[in-house]
């Protein structure tokens, strides 16, 4: 049988029963008795609350908030000195019921936080989930590997860490922050653990009047009592996907801009595992930045691909009167069983033109920034993604895999040398698209693969994840600059956390 059709079949007789359950035969957990969420309950990719009812309502049109900035305590220019408390809080999504969520500083996503190339950061993490290790990764930026909140530097519940860090120059860029603790970090970013983290550079050559805004996608399942459900067998084959995409921790904001206007917008997709192809109704797009920042030179584009954990920096013209719709496009990414998310059609921004012009914008420039390409790869390397299903007498065994084996924290996978300049094969040979993530650099791609067919990427740019979709070979080049152990893993999360992550030692 192929292989596709193996997986569906077996995951059919898992959802056969009713209180069906899996085996994860990973870091000594073969028995997935007495872990939460694995019940099959009807789940099928989109909750049905409580006795079949549809998903919770939440209400739509309220102005776009601007996520509130961490607060600087230390006075003094060149340094951001904060704190990040991690611990449980309660947020109101709809309008007449409480969700417990996880919070950074009480807020979902969390605060906002703003630096420049050359500032030193000091933060302090508060963990302050009961029960539960936590971490912070710091990720797509440049950060030394003990400070890069990986699996196996955990903060244990109740203590405090401070992370410290220069930010180089030329590392202004759309960054974000969320929890990296091992065998947690799916439900500990599903339930708010998310924030952005935005490096600006000392001299930007967007106009400033473009203003900054980030626009930060979220999904959200809710149960009919408001509470959030734990991930479901579907979910662990294919990553949780929620029944609303938020903007901001809001469904559906409206933002209000005058004719003529030209908008900078983050967009970042921090979700666990859904897939964003977004095209803007009534307004037209120009992409000037990716996941490490800068392009050279502004792209038009008429749509936009969003695979979990990537961004991109957009100037967007408001240049008819009306509403302008920012929305979502069909994307077929894979999908293993039943419910397949329908994510077309969706609305996550509007935008109310005035049929007031506004002032007159300056243009942007044709010209953003160098960068450098890598060249002359001294090393190569071939990742191949696989997935497993398995049936035997007590259940299923279910796997996402990198060269065949399973994540195993006490494994160094790679070893590499930093300042070397390295070549990397990422082949998808699983059925589903597997976005491909990491830690320590920005690398650039520089071909995909396909059905035979080679094509290049359509610019040059940073990135620090990109998505491999199934049957495609994606080519890269990277260099890791400081030494230390680092993670590159799928980022679906719940993929990663069963077993689709490998660590790379980069030696001085």
């Amino acid at each position: 049988m192929h292989r596709r059709g193996f997986l569906a079949a077996g995951l059919a007789t898992v959802l056969s029963g009713s209180r069906a359950l899996a085996q994860m035969k990973m870091d000594g957990m073969s028995n997935m008795d007495s872990m939460p969420g694995m019940d099959m309950g009807g789940h099928a990719g989109h909750d049905m609350g409580a006795m079949g009812q549809g998903p919770v309502a939440l209400p739509e049109g309220q102005p776009l908030r601007e996520l509130p900035m961490l607060a600087n305590e230390a006075g003094q220019p060149g340094l951001l000195k904060a704190k990040l408390t991690a611990a449980p809080a309660t947020a109101r999504f709809a309008a007449d019921r409480d969700t417990p969520i996880l919070a950074y500083n009480g807020m979902s996503p969390g605060p906002l936080i703003e630096a420049h190339e050359g500032d030193r950061v000091e933060i302090t993490f508060a963990n302050r989930i009961e029960g539960e290790q936590s971490t912070i990764h710091w990720h797509g930026m440049p950060v030394p590997a003990d400070q890069d909140g990986n699996p196996m530097d955990p903060v244990a519940a109740g203590a405090d860490r401070v992370y410290a860090f220069d930010l180089p120059e030329g590392s202004a860029g759309s960054y974000w922050y969320h929890p990296h603790p091992h065998g947690r970090t799916a439900e500990q970013v599903y339930r708010g653990l998310a924030g952005a983290f935005v490096v600006k550079a000392k001299d930007d050559p967007v106009p400033a009047a473009y203003g900054d805004t980030v626009v930060m996608f979220t999904d959200l399942r809710l149960a009919a009592d408001g509470s959030m459900p734990d991930n479901t067998m579907v979910d662990l084959m294919n990553g949780r996907v929620g029944d609303h995409v938020l903007v901001n921790g809001q469904k559906n904001p409206r933002l209000a801009v005058a004719m003529g206007a030209k908008r900078r917008l983050r967009l970042y997709n921090a979700t666990n595992a859904r897939f964003l192809r977004l095209a803007f109704d009534g307004a037209a797009m120009t992409i000037i930045g990716t996941d490490g920042g800068l392009l050279e030179k502004p792209v038009a584009a008429n749509e936009i691909m969003l695979s979990p954990a990537e961004r991109v920096e957009l100037v967007v013209a408001f240049d008819r009167p009306g509403a302008a719709t920012l929305t979502t496009l069909d994307y077929d990414r894979g999908w293993m069983g039943a419910g397949r998310p329908a994510d077309a059609g969706l609305t996550l921004l509007t935008a109310d033109v005035s049929e007031t012009p506004g002032e007159a914008m300056p243009p942007l420039p044709e010209r953003l920034r160098p960068i450098a390409s890598l060249r002359a790869p001294t090393v190569s390397r071939r990742l191949v993604f696989t997935e497993t299903m398995a049936m035997n007498p007590t259940g299923m065994t279910m796997g996402f895999l990198i060269n065949g084996k399973p994540f195993d924290m006490e494994r160094v996978d790679i070893v590499a040398n930093a300042g070397e300049t390295e070549l990397w094969e990422i082949v998808n040979q699983a059925d589903m698209d597997h976005p491909f993530h990491l830690h320590g650099t920005q690398f650039q791609v520089i071909e995909h693969e396909r059905g035979g067919k080679v094509s290049k990427p359509p610019y040059l740019a940073w990135k620090d994840t990109v998505n491999v979709a199934r049957g495609e070979t994606v080519r890269l080049l990277l260099r890791q600059e400081q030494p230390g152990p680092r993670m590159y893993h799928c980022h679906i999360l719940e993929h990663e956390q069963l077993g689709m992550m490998g660590i790379v030692d980069v030696q001085a």
